[in-house]
């Protein structure tokens, strides 16, 4: 059985002078422990999507199940990674990912147990008692995942969380993630415009379409980890899966075309 159901979900955003079909008849189904890539231009409601599993935004139509149960609002069994770390700048590393656990109520002796061990799994040690302000974009996004990790949620909803980092950097955070998601076993659903990203971290990729967002494809990703980004393979997949983006993009570039000529 599928942890998360999505079920003929539609998102309509009511603005002045028409309504705003955000989601179309999306139906998808991600199973315990698999690691799933929303792949889309803007506008096609990636985020929409993540939110409404997340519970922030509820669907107009159709719903969204977890282990059976209707997603009515924000839950402890789905953590939420944002691009913009969403840290406390007045708490050390320590004491960010201790949050959490101290709101949960939890003893003192269980949050230093489980601090201890993400500062370790997260490699922060040498930084647990820094501010945020003292670390780069890429140490405070292995915070960000620590802080969620503490909650042990058995999945995690990523919004574009290394968008905003230099090549590298991002690199060695999706080499970061998979192993703590091969250690840890959590159910990832993991947002992003980059096709390369996609294709290296996800068992599945499901391409989205341009408003009203819809899946156009869902692509199984069947390659051995680690993936070789300059192997044929990928680069075949690549390819294939730019054809289908590109022609979304398209879509939105003459939508915008429109719009300007309105104006």
């Amino acid at each position: 059985m599928a942890q998360i159901i999505v079920n003929n979900v539609q998102k309509v955003f009511k603005t002045p002078g028409k309504d705003v079909i955000a989601l179309k008849d999306i139906n998808l189904e991600i199973k315990a422990g698999e690691f799933v890539c929303l792949l889309g231009p803007s506008g096609c409601g990636k985020s929409t999507l993540l939110n409404a599993v997340a519970g922030f935004a509820l669907p107009s139509a159709g719903e969204i199940t977890v282990e059976g149960k209707k997603i009515t609002g924000p839950g402890p069994d789905r953590g939420m990674v944002f691009q913009e770390y969403a840290l406390f700048p007045w708490m050390t590393v320590a004491q960010n990912i201790a949050f959490g656990l101290e709101i949960q109520k939890k003893e003192k002796a269980e949050i230093d147990l489980t601090v201890n061990q993400l500062l370790d799994l997260l490699h922060l040690n040498d930084f647990r008692d820094r501010f945020p302000k003292d670390l780069s974009g890429g140490m405070r996004q292995r915070v960000a995942i620590a802080r969620v990790l503490a909650l042990d949620s058995p999945i995690m909803l990523m919004d574009e969380p290394f968008g905003a980092l230099d090549a590298l950097t991002r690199r060695n955070l999706q080499d970061e993630l998979l192993r703590i998601w091969n250690k840890l076993g959590k159910t990832i659903l993991f947002v992003t415009h980059s096709i390369e990203e996609s294709i290296y971290l996800a068992d599945r990729i499901v391409v989205m379409t341009y408003r009203p967002g819809t899946v156009k494809r869902d692509q199984v990703v069947d390659m051995p980890r680690p993936r070789d980004p300059s192997s044929a393979a990928f680069n075949d997949l690549k390819r294939e899966l730019g054809r289908l983006v590109m022609e979304e993009q398209q879509r939105h570039a003459n939508d915008e075309m429109k719009l300007a000529a309105v104006d």
